[in-house]
This record gives C-alpha cells, structure tokens and sequence, in this order.
C-alpha cells in the first residue's frame, strides 16, 4: 500500500506543483520556499547541530495551539531547538509573528511531501531527535522513514472525530501501519483517546487540549482596548473564524431581526484570508455600511456610528478580536464543517455562541455548554435572537463571562503533563 502511495505521489507532483502555483495567485506565500516542499535545503553547516526537536503544525490553528508547547520546551531544555514545520503560508506567517522571540532557536520550513526521498532529505538535514505532530496530522512516509532512522514520533493535542475514524479506516492497512508506527499520542480527550487506540497505535495517554494552556499575549490584549475605545459603548457580536457560505448566513439574520439592541456592531472574521476581498464584495452587495480593519487606523478616535460591520480581514490579531467583543459566535458550525476552536474565546472571559456541527470539537464544546460558558444555536436566525437577548442582558452577559473564564482556567495543565511524556523520548534530563 505504501508502494502505492508513494508512486501517486511522485505521479501527482507536477499537478500538485502546479496548483501551489495557481493558490499564489491569492496567496503568494504558496510561491515561496519551494525547495523546502521538495527537500531541498541547501548545503549543511558545519559542526554539531544541537539537539534538535520537530515539531510539526500545519497551519495557522495548530500553530497557536502550539504555542504553550514551544514555549515550555525551549525553557524546560535550554540545549535544544526546534524546527518548525507548516504546510500553509498562513501558519508560517503565524509562527513567525509568535515565535521570532526565540531567535536562531526555532527555525521554520515547510513540511516536505510525503515521499521517502523529501523526508529523508529534511532528517538528514536537521538531525532531529523527536518529531512531533500535532492534532490530526499522520503521514505514512514521514512516520515510516522516522522510524527506519531511529526518529520516535508523538502525535501531540491529538483529535479524532468519528467521521475522521471512518474516512482513515477507508485507506485500510495505509493509516492502520501508520498510526502503529507512531510512538506516543497525547489525546486531548478519552474519546479521542478510543478513536486513536482503534486505528492501532499502541501507546496513547490522555492528556488534555494544549490549546488551553495559552497565555494572552499582553500586545494582543493593548490591540484589544485599543479596537474596543474606538468602537465605543455600543455592544459588539463577534462572528469569528467563518467559512465559506456562513457570513451570507449571518448576514441574512442580521438583516432580518428584529429586536436587536441599538448600534449593534457585528465584526465577520472569515478564517481564510483568501476570502476577505469575497467578503468585502458580499457586505457591499447588500448595501450594508462597513469598513475593513485593515483600513480603520489606530489612531482614529472612533469608528463611525453608522458603520454596521467590521470586516476583520488582519492575520494575527484573533485575541484583539476576542478582547475588543461583547460575545462571540464560532465559525465552522452553522454548516456541516466541524466548529473550530472556542477555547480562546473562554480564556478572554467572552460568551460563547456555536451553531450544531461541532465534530471536530465535540467533547469540549459539550463541556462548555455543560459548563454554562457557552450557547447552542440551531441556526443562523437563532444565532441572532439568542446574541441580541445576551447583549441586552448585562448580568447575564457577564455570568455567562465568568462561566467561560472558569471553564478555560480548571482545564489547564496539559502541557506540562505533555513534557513529562516527552522527556524519555527526548533522551534528556526531565524538566524542573
């Protein structure tokens, strides 16, 4: 099977070159570092390399998801680096944004495609001792070839939905050899936990999201106030991480309710940047008055009363979005896509509104709910009426804040139960 695999790879490559060609065109992050896609890396320095750590997150959600995790491991194991790998410009960029802090001790480069030759290109290059994946990520021929080299591998703030269980059961003895070459996997759930062992990895351990454990970046919060101060008293319904079909969605509520409390500024983050100009069109084609954050200056005292929208078409700046909100809708869940994250939004003390498709969240967006952080809504209508009741509710809106911050603060932990699972693997002393 991996024969097989292996040999489409090498067969679609032109198309797939052809295509990160074409995405340039709106991103042109996908027409940079090429080399690095295909194992190219240049000459080797001379010397030792330290001891190197690879950490792998594909894009923009695992690498602030990750961020605890780099943080701890370069603090924990001053010795060491890591080498941060991504597949999107967008994660790349993210992690340059998080991480340029720690200087020559973490570089970034895409993840190679999964042949034998690219991968064993990277290893030889950067020498890891570990490779680390984190969420979802399996490769056959990366595992493979780390373990031909004596590179354990961990799968680290590990998912898996039950749709994802069935869709890698349906690649038969591909993934089922893959997952039992994996060394560790720290689940972030016991259900996920199950899902893993089924596929037939052979050690995992519950540990619990990383993604709780992140701290709020203090610019992040002064981003925050300062976008708070320039929308003023009037309250503010964050739609965040949106995909493709849901802000007409959104849109068609707003513009439908009645009731809503005065002023109300919606703020529509979309989560691909690739559809901020779609966005913008789509806002202008219903006659609504709105601006783009990236127009809205910093030192403009005030955004216009008349303004009804804030398109929020910056990278970077998710926790600004959260601190400067009343409450905030999750994106991903008003269509059969998943959900995304609501961590963040709990740890900045923010309501939580989601719509029903929440699989790739299941177990925590149950427990937020549970908790009383956080809201279902059925659909986009409801979204509205429930946000527009919660907005004029003060008390309720703050309740339902201390709820959140409470829920975020008593799941903390599993990153440092992480680094206890990873010091054997590292070969180095066990963190302080």
């Amino acid at each position: 099977m991996r024969f097989l695999y292996s040999l489409m790879w090498w067969l679609a490559l032109p198309l797939v070159l052809a295509r990160l060609w074409l995405r340039g065109r709106q991103e042109p992050g996908y027409r940079r570092h090429w080399a690095e896609r295909l194992g190219w890396y240049g000459r080797k320095p001379a010397g030792a390399a330290p001891p190197t750590v690879w950490l792998h997150a594909v894009s923009v959600g695992e690498t602030r998801a990750a961020e605890p995790l780099v943080d701890a491991l370069l603090a924990a194991w001053p010795e060491c680096r890591i080498v941060l790998t991504h597949m999107t410009p967008t994660g790349r960029a993210a992690g340059s944004a998080l991480f340029g802090k720690h200087g020559a001790r973490l570089l970034q480069s895409y993840l190679p495609y999964d042949t034998g030759t690219m991968v064993g290109s990277f290893i030889a290059r950067f020498e890891p001792r570990i490779c680390l994946l984190m969420e979802t990520e399996v490769w056959p021929n990366l595992i493979a070839v780390c373990g031909r080299r004596g590179v354990p591998v961990a799968l680290l703030n590990a998912r898996l939905s039950q749709r994802s269980l069935g869709k890698a059961r349906r690649f038969g003895r591909l993934l089922l050899d893959a997952a039992r070459g994996i060394t560790l996997v720290a689940a972030q759930t016991e259900a996920d936990a199950a899902r893993v062992r089924a596929l037939g990895a052979a050690r995992v351990v519950v540990t619990g999201s990383i993604k709780f454990d992140v701290a709020v970046p203090a610019a992040a919060l002064a981003a925050g106030a300062r976008l708070r101060a320039q929308f003023g008293a009037r309250p503010v319904l964050l739609c965040a991480s949106t995909r493709d079909g849901e802000e007409a969605l959104i849109l068609d509520a707003y513009q439908g309710a009645a009731g809503l409390p005065a002023g109300l500024l919606l703020v529509l983050v979309p989560r691909h940047p690739q559809r901020f100009d779609g966005v913008a069109a789509l806002l202008a084609a219903r006659g609504l008055s709105a601006r783009r954050r990236s127009q809205l200056a910093l030192d403009e005292a005030a955004l216009p009363a008349g303004v009804q929208v804030l398109l929020g078409d910056s990278m970077g700046e998710m926790f600004a979005y959260y601190a400067a909100c009343d409450c905030a809708f999750i994106g991903g869940s008003l269509l059969p896509l998943g959900g995304q994250n609501l961590i963040e939004a709990s740890a900045l003390g923010k309501p939580v509104l989601t719509g029903p498709h929440t699989f790739n969240f299941a177990l925590v967006t149950q427990d937020a709910l549970a908790a009383g952080a956080a809201e279902l809504a059925p659909d986009a209508d409801a979204l509205m009426r429930q946000a527009s009741a919660l907005l004029q509710d003060g008390a309720r809106l703050a309740a339902m804040g201390e709820r959140a911050l409470a829920f975020a603060s008593q799941h903390r932990g599993a990153t440092a139960r992480t680094l206890a699972l990873l010091a054997p693997l590292l070969r180095m002393d066990p963190p302080a």
